[in-house]
């Protein structure tokens, strides 16, 4: 790397609404990644709304956007209006879209406020790598202070999240808190979720969110994820927003932290981030970690209800033995349920809980031990992991939430599902047409006999007549 940042720099990247090409998008964040820079990456079709609101929730300096779709003036200039509605000019917007974007719109929109777009002729004269370092310094400033917002938001949000996303970018820099550390006099429950990376924790966060705001709709919640960051270069891909579909609800705040120490499971800002967000009045708080071993759980010091997130695919048995959490968590999710060997696997996770907890008697349906598939919709193991986890809220905090959802006796496991095509009739089309084809195939074979026959019947005639 040859330049060395001032200030921990935060963009987020996405492609525009109705634009499917991210292979740019991907390359050009895993270069920002390469270069210190904490990516909050979108993915795909993301529109003005969903940019924006991420960027301020997460206080970034930037945010970085291919567009191939061809709207790219509107796009870009109304993402720039709701930036200033609502107090962020400072966010610095930066696009691409080779050749879409024509020099005299890329000249318009430079003079509209939008601090780059990059076109072919900037590629060809700086380089792929010239062009993300111009980004990446033109977004090293410090954020700091309580933010001068003048006007209210115009997002709809319950609470006002740029200053709760200022407040912890304050506690991050090592800047003291105004008000952040008042507590309420409620008590406010954590939920700490950790679990082995690609588990799927950020699916089952979503469905906990969505759920919880369907059931308790005048409630709000919070939701700090943590991921790791490189070693090596400082950067980090803060990418669990790519599975939150629910906390688009303006009762909903989500916070992306980087590890800032590859070797944790968590920021060590996490605690007066869970604080920032009890005093600004949300009802309910997740605290989701990075991907972790077998051996930590240190995401038992911040939480009140703990949940273990694993798969099927654990390895042996004995693998089992090692997994500290299985002695502390509150619930177990065994997560991708569809996949081969999850009953079996569901067996040894609940008789290994027995062994931790000696609880030589319990049924397996006692067992705060569920099967899910967080990516099924309404899926029946999701659901009753849910009803789990409110519970143990309502025994270890003493914390019901009104509007109470009803506890169902577990009955049987979640299974996988297909909603459009039944599982026997999934080879159904395919299955016509081989069957298309063999009688195709004999239809030519008899065909073939037939003009055979009737080409030695012509033949002997001929001989007869010869005779």
């Amino acid at each position: 790397m040859s330049f060395t940042l001032k200030n921990k720099v935060r963009i987020v990247t996405a492609a525009s609404l109705f634009d499917g090409h991210d292979a740019a998008i991907n390359i050009m964040r895993r270069i920002m990644q390469a270069k210190g820079a904490e990516i909050i990456h979108l993915g795909h079709n993301r529109s003005v709304l969903e940019i924006v609101e991420c960027a301020i929730e997460e206080d970034v300096q930037g945010i970085a956007i291919t567009s191939y779709q061809g709207g790219h003036v509107e796009f870009f200039k109304y993402m720039k209006d709701l930036l200033e509605q609502n107090g962020c000019g400072h966010i610095k917007i930066f696009g691409g879209g080779g050749g879409t974007i024509l020099p005299s719109e890329i000249e318009e929109l430079h003079n509209y406020g939008i601090t780059k777009i990059y076109s072919p002729d900037d590629g060809r004269r700086m380089g792929l790598e010239g062009m993300i370092e111009d980004v990446i310094l033109s977004c090293d400033f410090a954020l700091s202070g309580n933010g001068n917002y003048k006007n209210d938001m115009t997002l709809g949000e319950v609470h006002d999240v740029r200053k709760i996303a200022r407040q912890i970018t304050n506690v991050e820099n090592g800047l003291l808190v105004s008000d952040g550390s008042k507590q309420s006099d409620t008590l406010i429950p954590v939920l700490g979720i950790t679990g082995t990376g690609g588990a799927g924790k950020s699916s089952v966060t979503d469905e906990i969110v969505r759920r919880f705001l369907n059931n308790y709709t005048d409630k709000t919640i919070a939701v700090i994820s943590v991921d790791p960051s490189k070693k090596k270069t400082g950067g980090a891909l803060l990418g669990d927003r790519i599975r939150m579909n629910a906390i688009s609800s303006p009762r909903a705040y989500m916070r992306s932290l980087a590890t800032r120490e590859s070797e944790k499971a968590l920021s060590k800002y996490v605690q007066e981030a869970i604080n920032i967000c009890k005093a600004a009045g949300y009802d309910f708080i997740i605290l989701e970690s990075a991907g972790v071993g077998q051996s930590d759980a240190s995401i038992l010091d911040y939480c009140d209800v703990s949940m273990y997130v694993m798969t099927p695919e654990y390895g042996a048995a004995s693998q089992l033995e090692k997994i500290n959490m299985l002695d502390y968590a509150d619930v177990v999710c065994v997560n991708k349920f569809d996949k081969a060997g999850a009953l079996d696997a569901l067996h040894d996770v609940r008789k290994q809980y027995k062994r931790n907890h000696s609880l030589w008697t319990a049924k397996d349906e006692e067992l705060p031990i569920i099967g899910t598939i967080a990516a099924q919709f309404n899926d029946a193991g999701v659901n009753e992991l849910f009803e789990r986890l409110m519970e143990k809220v309502a025994e270890k905090c003493g914390v019901k939430f009104h509007g109470e959802i009803e506890h169902h006796a577990h009955v049987k496991d979640t299974a996988s599902q297909s909603t459009i095509i039944p599982p026997k009739r999934v080879r159904y089309l395919a299955e016509i047409a081989e069957t298309i084809n063999e009688y195709n195939g004999w239809v030519k074979e008899q065909a073939a006999i037939a003009t055979t026959l009737y080409q030695l019947d012509g033949v002997i005639k001929m001989m007869d007549d010869k005779k």
